[in-house]
């Protein structure tokens, strides 16, 4: 399960934010998770969870934003939704197309003690 792993990760950015800060109370974390990312959301909270439990981060909330697959087709020139996983253009059918959107994996936003960090 890598979302234990994330998990830690995205806790080791908040201590650093933390420390940089000056400290204080950890209200929540935005995560921003693309539907190609891999990882199931479900999880990661669960993970979140577990390792935050016990701790001073213990409270926190950890706020999952999933991102569509947005594709760009080198046919039409349009970018649009990827659904599921097969990957050519809804608008002229072409398979000529880049993924743009839809891999994400990025901590968007900590929330410490009614401050907000971009």
């Amino acid at each position: 399960m890598h979302e234990l792993s994330i998990a830690e990760n995205i806790i080791e950015i908040v201590k650093e934010t933390l420390a940089s800060s000056g400290g204080g109370k950890l209200r929540s974390v935005k995560v921003r998770l693309g539907e190609l990312a891999g990882v199931v959301p479900d999880s990661l909270d669960f993970c979140f969870t577990a390792i935050t439990k016990g701790t001073p981060m213990e409270e926190a909330k950890l706020e999952i934003e999933r991102t569509a697959i947005i594709a760009h087709c080198t046919g039409c020139g349009k970018d649009s939704t990827v659904e599921g996983l097969i990957f050519k253009c809804p608008l002229c059918e072409s398979v000529n197309v880049g993924v743009i959107s839809g891999n994400e994996l990025q901590v968007v936003e900590i929330e410490i003690d009614g401050l907000e960090r971009n």
